[in-house]
């Protein structure tokens, strides 16, 4: 509601979106939302995500006729691009405005994407303080929010907004992985066994260099998580595997980028 009663006021949309994981963090909605707006997509995190997949989906997306650079917000990777992407993309509405004589008419820019996948870092970057709220969990923030970032550019921040309904079990799963569904609300040991499957398929070698297992790959992933758990010596009384302590490490140890550079999603597939 608040993005349909905001769009007037923008000439452009930003969308963020996760670089390991860009058409799983993507709100199916938006495109509807956003009424055909100019869109420029921002692959957060992409230090995350494999490079060469990264570039893979630049170009899916300039196919689809949409601008995409690969950023992180963090530490203020790619975003030199952004005030020249901002004026390439809207270079007709700049025009426009001139020819109405109004050449300093500020251009208006929403930001849009699901929690946890930047907006507020981004922001805050742009703006050159911390003037948005943020936090590594979801739904931090509430309201709409304006921020002037300079050359002539503003920005309004709106609430990360989640689609009532996954039709794909496997896309809430991967939005999961990256913290953009609450905790709170999974079994982080079912979590952490489907991750270690994403993992044992696609990188086996990031297990092997982070945990020291050898001779998983005949071995389900729940007993690959027992072996992960028996390495680093997360036991508990009687001998077992504390299974909840390791799920709740690995989620973090993905989250953190400890396992390295992993894209979930690839444009081919």
């Amino acid at each position: 509601r608040l993005i349909k009663e905001s769009l007037s006021q923008v000439d452009a949309v930003t969308e963020l979106l996760d670089a390991r994981i860009p058409l799983a963090s993507r709100n199916p909605e938006l495109d509807e939302l956003t009424q055909k707006k100019p869109r420029i997509v921002l692959l957060n995190k992409c230090d995350m995500a494999d490079s060469k997949t990264t570039q893979k989906w630049i170009e899916y997306f300039k196919e689809k006729g949409q601008y995409a650079i690969a950023v992180d917000c963090r530490t203020g990777k790619g975003l030199n691009q952004y005030h020249s992407l901002i004026r390439t993309v809207l270079k007709d509405k700049i025009k426009q405005n001139e020819e109405r004589g109004m050449p300093g008419k500020p251009l208006r820019v929403m930001v849009v994407g699901i929690p946890n996948t930047g907006k507020s870092s981004f922001i805050n970057r742009m703006a050159g303080a911390a003037k948005a709220k943020v936090a590594d969990k979801a739904g931090v923030t509430r309201h709409n929010q304006w921020f002037a970032i300079g050359n002539g550019i503003e920005l309004l921040d709106t609430p990360g907004v989640l689609w009532p309904k996954f039709d794909d079990p496997a896309v809430g799963d991967k939005l999961a992985f990256i913290g953009s569904v609450k905790d709170e609300i999974l079994d982080s040991e079912t979590l952490a066994v489907r991750l270690l499957e994403v993992m044992k398929n696609n990188y086996p070698e990031r297990l092997v260099e982070r945990y020291r297992v050898n001779d998983f790959q005949d071995k389900e992933a729940w007993e690959l998580l027992e072996m992960i758990g028996k390495k680093r010596g997360m036991m508990i009384k009687g001998g077992e595997i504390d299974t909840e302590r390791v799920s709740v490490m690995l989620l973090d140890e993905y989250r953190g980028g400890k396992l390295g550079a992993i894209s979930l999603e690839r444009p081919e597939k």
